[in-house]
């Protein structure tokens, strides 16, 4: 029982030792935060290519859709809605409007840079590319929605859908977020610094004074005293 409640007053004071070598050593640990913060942000605002988005909003089309040449009167649901993204992201689509925007732009560039969205409960598609040019991105936002209502129209046999909102060109950058990459370097900083200390201080086994004599070889020095 004894030896137990050693062992615990043992670990807790290793706990306060540890405690009490990060706080003289809380200049390494606000330098490291300083350094992680400041490589992290020089590396953001000089090595990383900023990115930019753009969107236009489509309105596929109204409560209901006369498809002439068949006189049937087809009500808009979400089933139709999904075949419409679905038509969105297609290849045909995507090499149109590749082929309008230039500027060396490839269907394979498209796919991956612009994402077309049916924001919930709606009867629109929302289509957003993002590109390192901010004027590319508005560019190629508003000629995939001009491609994709054509596309609509041209499948439904139906006018075609309404352009509800064009995209502009972007003035801020989506990403990188500088300051967020800031404080996550200065995060990281702080937590290696700490890492650091605490591994030192485990894997020091010098004998420092009487306590660490009756930890380290179990001798309690008073028995020596006379």
């Amino acid at each position: 029982m004894q030896e137990q409640y050693e062992n615990q007053e043992e670990g807790q004071i290793d706990l306060l030792e540890i405690i009490h070598v990060m706080l003289r050593k809380w200049w390494l640990i606000v330098l490291c935060g300083i350094i992680g913060a400041g490589a992290l942000g020089v590396y953001t605002k000089f090595f990383v290519t900023p990115q930019y988005s753009a969107s236009s909003t489509i309105y596929i089309l109204s409560s209901t859709t006369n498809v002439s040449g068949s006189g049937i009167s087809l009500s808009l649901s979400e089933q139709l809605t999904a075949d419409f993204l679905l038509l969105a992201k297609s290849r045909p689509v995507l090499e149109e409007a590749a082929e309008k925007v230039g500027d060396g732009v490839t269907s394979e560039m498209l796919a991956g840079s612009v994402v077309i969205e049916n924001p919930t409960g709606s009867h629109m598609l929302k289509v957003t590319a993002t590109n390192e040019d901010a004027q590319l991105a508005k560019d190629i936002a508003n000629t995939m929605a001009d491609v994709v209502a054509k596309q609509v129209a041209k499948v439904m046999d139906t006018d075609q859908p309404n352009l509800m909102e064009s995209a502009v060109k972007p003035v801020a950058p989506v990403s990188p977020n500088l300051r967020k990459n800031i404080m996550m370097g200065g995060l990281i900083g702080v937590a290696l610094a700490i890492a650091a200390i605490v591994l030192l201080y485990m894997l020091d086994d010098t004998v420092k004074d009487e306590d660490d004599v009756r930890k380290y070889l179990g001798v309690n020095t008073s028995d020596f005293l006379v």
